[in-house]
């Protein structure tokens, strides 16, 4: 669960037909636990650290920790991420990240290290609330327990030797008798090694002592797929999903393990493929996602309309806008109430810049799927787009009454009421830390108090998301014009119309 969470990531490395028959050895490893990034500005580092670390250093001591972890030199490991977390300059955003990477492997201590880093409350909170609702266990483990499970959980995950580990674990009859995680590291072992039955028993005792970790939870509903009742498993989702997450990150990983154990549990093959292929959708692995849903379709054409539409989804988040339109089309010509399907043709048409046809889509959208706010939010964009800012100001408002956890509500109430400008800004990031338009806002508003350097660490952030957003280089250089940088600044403003050439604050600027 490194990048893509230990427990649920599926590696495949053929395609076929045959696509959605993955083995339960195959669950529990990463996918490539060394892509994961973290921002290497040369803001974030600690300057009086620079001797440790250069500002290319950071990524390279993450892998080099990690790499110690997986070949199970643990304690060095857990030195190098310690180095590593003190080393980097007070940074929410990077320290967030580490935060929920450590409670990942098992580093717990290290894991609050990072949160006792954290210096903006407002953007921190809901992350912090959601990692320790996440992974934590109910017993504050020492730390050479810690390091001692951290070892077994490596060689389970990544140096196959599940059984030996276990066989050891559960001689240790006083740590698992005071510990929630080791139970759970046990069980974890016993289910690696296909004993069933088992993990079972070990993941149940887990939860009983600690019925808060949804980690647990997690594991448990695995388990019961591969048991004589895989149908139970749901019974455990249903209790993951009752469990109100605040952030958006975690909120996709339960999204995930839903449509994980929907394919575990389907017995018809192309509902089997449909529910993975919506698995690789949300751990955004979007071509596995569309190879999967082309190898989906069958003679009974309810069934096509929600393969077509999410076929549609797939193609517009990779901008193939054509092929999306088409098999939008294709779903809405089977069936007109598909959610998806009238999501992605409204977003085609407000794209085309049709917004009355947009808005059709869209309220049609709505009324399909009263759960998801998305078709709501995209009505009160276009109601902007139309001038009808009032419109769209009540749409938002009225999400924001029955729901706390719609980043892009607070994040366009923010551009409409300046008296709440920076405090629904924050929100936006409280539940989205990976919204890129908050960061970049944000960075704005500290431009215009001429606060430069919060400004600079604001959009370090956001280029870390997305590098090439015209927004990033066009802020940039007006930080650089403000610090009295003017060639820095002409390179960023024409940059930025690169990017985008129509874009005329950019234009201004070079007067053009």
């Amino acid at each position: 669960m490194v990048k893509k969470w230990l427990s649920l990531i599926i590696l495949m490395t053929a395609f076929s037909a045959n696509v959605y028959a993955v083995t339960i050895n195959d669950i529990i490893k990463p996918a490539n636990p060394l892509e994961t990034k973290f921002p290497l500005d040369r803001d974030i580092i600690s300057p009086h650290k620079k001797a440790t670390l250069t500002k290319n250093d950071i990524h390279n001591q993450y892998v080099i920790a990690l790499n110690k972890y997986i070949q199970s030199n643990v304690r060095s490991s857990y030195a190098d991420f310690e180095v590593l977390i003190e080393s980097i300059s007070p940074s929410d955003y990077t320290h967030l990240q580490l935060s929920e990477k450590m409670a990942d492997l098992g580093f717990f201590d290290l894991s609050e290290r990072a949160m006792s880093k954290l210096n903006d409350n407002d953007i921190s909170y809901m992350m912090v609330e959601d990692i320790k609702h996440y992974y934590f266990p109910t017993l504050e483990l020492s730390k050479n327990d810690e390091l001692y499970l951290a070892e077994m959980y490596s060689n389970i995950i990544y140096n196959d030797q599940s059984r030996e580990v276990t066989v050891e674990l559960v001689k240790n009859l006083p740590l698992l008798e005071r510990s929630d995680y080791a139970n759970y590291i046990a069980a974890l072992g016993y289910f690696k090694s296909n004993n069933i039955t088992e993990a079972e028993k070990y993941i149940d005792t887990a939860i009983a002592k600690n019925s808060r970790n949804l980690n647990y939870k997690k594991l448990k509903a695995e388990i019961l797929t591969q048991s004589k009742k895989p149908q139970n498993a749901i019974k455990i989702l249903n209790e993951i999903k009752a469990q109100n997450l605040l952030t958006y990150e975690f909120n996709r990983k339960i999204n995930s393990i839903e449509e994980y154990l929907l394919y575990k549990t389907q017995k018809n093959e192309f509902d089997k493929k449909y529910h993975l292929a919506y698995y690789f959708y949300y751990e955004n692995d979007l071509n596995k996602a569309m190879r999967t849903l082309q190898t989906a379709f069958n003679t009974k054409k309810s069934n096509n309309k929600d393969v077509y539409a999410l076929l549609s989804r797939v193609y517009y988040d990779l901008k193939e806008y054509e092929k999306a339109e088409d098999n939008a089309l294709k779903s809405y010509k089977i069936d007109k109430s598909n959610p998806i399907a009238l999501l992605v043709l409204g977003d085609i048409s407000s794209r085309n810049k049709e917004y009355e046809k947009a808005l059709k889509y869209y309220e049609s959208a709505a009324a399909k799927d009263k759960d998801d706010n998305l078709a709501e939010i995209s009505l009160a964009e276009v109601y902007q787009k139309l001038g009808k800012s009032k419109k769209a100001f009540e749409i938002y408002s009225k999400i924001l009454r029955t729901k706390s956890d719609c980043y892009q509500a607070y994040y366009n109430v923010a551009l409409m009421d300046k008296s709440r400008e920076v405090a629904y800004l924050k929100k936006s990031l409280a539940i989205n830390i990976q919204f890129k338009d908050g960061w970049i806002d944000l960075a704005r508003t500290e431009i215009e108090k001429n606060n430069f350097d919060s400004a600079s660490n604001y959009l370090a952030i956001a280029k870390h998301i997305d590098e090439n957003d015209f927004r990033y280089y066009y802020y940039q250089g007006l930080v650089y014009k403000g610090k009295g940088l003017t060639g820095d600044a002409k390179r960023s403003f024409r940059k930025s119309i690169m990017l985008n050439p129509d874009y005329q604050p950019a234009k201004e600027e070079l007067s053009i």
